[in-house]
């Protein structure tokens, strides 16, 4: 049978957790903590006393802070960085760098379109004005997507199902979710759903170890419809609020895994009808064109509704939002801008275009926080 993961309750332990955790907030008293007996929150007089642990405060960096060296900002910025004529050459320049930014056919044509329209019925005075209309269109098209994750109460648990090929960042956003859901005041339960990889099990347990939250898990190579049915038992049985499932990111090109999906969806089934009640693909902001053929794979197999875009801070290119945007409407839940679980933010459309695509190229101190 299932077992579950715990911390170590002593005071020495609790110190190291405290330390190692990359969170820029420490974990309310309130939060959810295991012991022996029961994954179920802990009373005041129950809990008991721990030295408190200094936090070191690190500032949060900006939106602009973090995608400043994306493809998208450095090619496209740097087009009307240097006050480029008003014509077709500029469109065509542009529609070059939208492209090579991984913006896609589809949403880079309905952009070079309008603004072809536009600048044909002198709508422009300048580049300067051509920007803002292109900064403007590209808030629109992320407007419908922007859809924050809210946790239905009246479905308890709230199973999330995280779904996503191997090394796109899964199990690390799964981590940061769960902090994200403490800090809100919510239970949270995780299942080790990835039992393909041993290390993916691992790394589960260490974010479960930094969060004192409990794992659910079983040996290397077990079923994984299993581990997560038997996560949601638990889940019940303790009245925890949150289910964060974690499954296995084998290719999304194998039939195999796709059936394993298939499988997980139907056996929580069984237990509640409605189960999961999201299903969040997890895509790499570095794959480009890839990310769409994911998620047109993942959809068709499991029903994604929502998608956290990680890994978009550095040196990826940014646009690939834009086309997942244009070619499913999904709901972008969150973005991933760097390491720490602060970095997992709900997605903000107009936050996102101005750090990739400033107002007023000539000066770049006024950033988006």
């Amino acid at each position: 049978m299932f077992k579950f993961w715990k911390k170590n309750e002593n005071a020495e332990r609790a110190t190291e957790n405290a330390q190692a955790s990359d969170s820029t907030r420490p974990i309310e008293a309130d939060a959810i903590a295991t012991n022996s007996s029961s994954v179920a929150p802990q009373s005041a007089e129950e809990t008991p006393s721990a030295p408190v642990v200094p936090v070191i405060a690190i500032e949060r960096k900006t939106w602009r802070e973090r995608l400043a060296g994306s493809v998208f900002n450095r090619s496209i910025g740097s087009l009307f960085a240097r006050r480029p004529k008003l014509d077709d050459a500029l469109l065509d320049e542009l529609e070059t760098a939208l492209l090579g930014a991984d913006v896609g056919v589809s949403a880079t044509t309905a952009l070079i379109e309008d603004l072809r329209r536009r600048m044909g019925k002198r709508e422009f005075v300048d580049a300067d004005a051509l920007l803002l209309a292109l900064r403007s269109d590209l808030i629109a098209l992320l407007q419908p997507v922007a859809q924050p994750l809210r946790v239905d109460a009246s479905k308890r648990p709230f199973v999330i199902l995280m779904v996503g090929v191997n090394g796109v960042g899964k199990t690390t956003t799964i981590g940061k979710l769960a902090r994200r859901f403490q800090n809100a005041g919510h239970s949270v339960v995780l299942a080790a759903g990835d039992t393909f990889r041993a290390a993916a099990v691992e790394q589960l347990k260490t974010w479960g170890e930094r969060n004192d939250v409990a794992v659910v898990a079983q040996g290397s190579g077990a079923d994984s419809a299993s581990v997560i049915f038997d996560a949601l038992q638990s889940a019940r049985s303790k009245q925890l609020d949150i289910l964060i499932a974690d499954t296995a990111g084998r290719l999304h090109t194998q039939a195999g895994l796709m059936d394993e999906l298939a499988k997980i969806r139907r056996v929580l089934g069984k237990l509640d009808a409605v189960a999961p009640h999201e299903v969040l693909l997890v895509i790499d902001g570095t794959t480009g064109q890839n990310a769409v053929n994911q998620t047109r794979q993942f959809r068709a197999a499991i029903g994604v509704t929502g998608l956290v875009v990680s890994k978009l801070d550095g040196s990826a290119k940014g646009g690939v939002v834009f086309a997942l945007a244009k070619e499913f409407g999904l709901p972008i839940r969150f973005v991933g801008l760097g390491e720490t679980a602060d970095d997992l933010r709900e997605f903000d459309p107009v936050a996102f275009v101005d750090a990739l695509l400033p107002a007023n190229l000539g000066n770049r101190e006024t950033v988006a926080t």
